[in-house]
């Protein structure tokens, strides 16, 4: 069963092929997903990786958490489940109001 990590404090330069040749030394990855500003396409400085089993992803964990990665200290977690928002409920958007 696969298993998904987050990943935080990555260098803004940071690509998907890095994180994949430095995850991949643990063990299989199956997905690498760089999370990006939706405004300006700039990286958010975190990742989620899937992992192919729920045991490379606890090696994962204790091997890389807080080991240096393009000079800055990794931090590496199971990642959570997504939290259900509320909607704004105004709509975003531009609003004639005359």
């Amino acid at each position: 069963m696969a298993s998904k990590l987050f990943v935080g404090n990555l260098p803004f330069t940071t690509t998907e092929n890095d994180l994949q040749d430095y995850f991949g030394q643990v063990g299989p990855v199956l997905a690498v997903n760089i999370m990006q500003d939706r405004a300006t396409g700039r990286s958010r400085g975190f990742a989620f990786i899937e992992m192919g089993s729920q045991d490379d992803a606890s090696k994962a964990i204790t091997m890389l958490h807080k080991k240096d990665f393009q000079g800055r200290p990794l931090t590496v977690n199971e990642a959570r489940p997504r939290e259900d928002r509320p909607p704004s409920g105004d709509g975003g958007g531009y609003r004639d109001r005359r």
